[in-house]
């Protein structure tokens, strides 16, 4: 695979011209975010523990547009055009609540073990929602195990990758979270240069084993 330097670089190159964009999507999902979970939070206060899984299961609603946010920015480093109301294409569609649930409640149950099982599961996980965007035939466990295959020997790579915000992220707390605007575009972006550097790495290598078996 490539370096992540490169990945970085592709991000900053298919961000050119998008960061408009880039920033008020951020803007709407992070806004929403927010108003779900401390709405639900100030209304189920009042009743007690209950209240509190009230809370959880209402801040479930935004499993679709968190689906959306990441497949955003894999259509704008594609090039391809995105706007606000893409953040709200797949509530009508049940894969995508059913495989953001499953991903979310085993990540959850990981986390429980440890929290470094947790950390390591998630960046499993973390090819999901890309596989779903390019195949719109899987969902559930298919599309969870299709990311657990993809990430074999790649998750410190994918984790390394983040870390090397972490100077961005520092920078980004120093402005009280409004470098967040700029920065999250950024990595969303370089996270999509790595599935897409994956994805065309493992695919030359099925086209390759297709060339081996042929000869044979």
């Amino acid at each position: 695979m490539k370096q992540n330097s490169v990945f970085r670089k592709e991000a900053l190159n298919a961000l050119e011209g998008n960061w408009g964009t880039s920033v008020i999507l951020i803007i709407v999902f992070y806004v929403i975010t927010m108003a779900v979970s401390w709405g639900g939070a100030f209304l189920c206060k009042p009743l007690g523990e209950a209240g509190a899984i009230i809370s959880n299961l209402i801040a479930l609603v935004m499993l679709p547009m968190s689906f959306a946010i990441i497949v955003a920015f894999l259509k704008i480093f594609r090039k391809e055009t995105v706007g606000v109301a893409y953040l709200f294409a797949y509530y009508k569609e049940g894969r995508v609540w059913t495989t953001m649930l499953l991903k979310a409640i085993y990540t959850i149950l990981w986390t429980l073990l440890l929290i470094i099982p947790g950390i390591i599961k998630s960046y499993s996980y973390a090819m999901t929602e890309y596989i779903m965007k390019d195949d719109q035939t899987i969902s559930n466990n298919a599309a969870i195990e299709k990311s657990m295959a993809m990430m074999q020997g790649k998750k410190m790579k994918l984790f390394l990758l983040d870390l090397s915000f972490i100077g961005w992220i520092i920078l980004a707390l120093l402005t009280f979270g409004l470098g967040f605007l700029l920065l999250m575009p950024y990595m969303y972006t370089a996270r999509a240069a790595f599935y897409e550097d994956l994805k065309a790495e493992l695919e030359a290598g099925q086209t390759e084993e297709v060339v081996i078996k042929i000869e044979e």
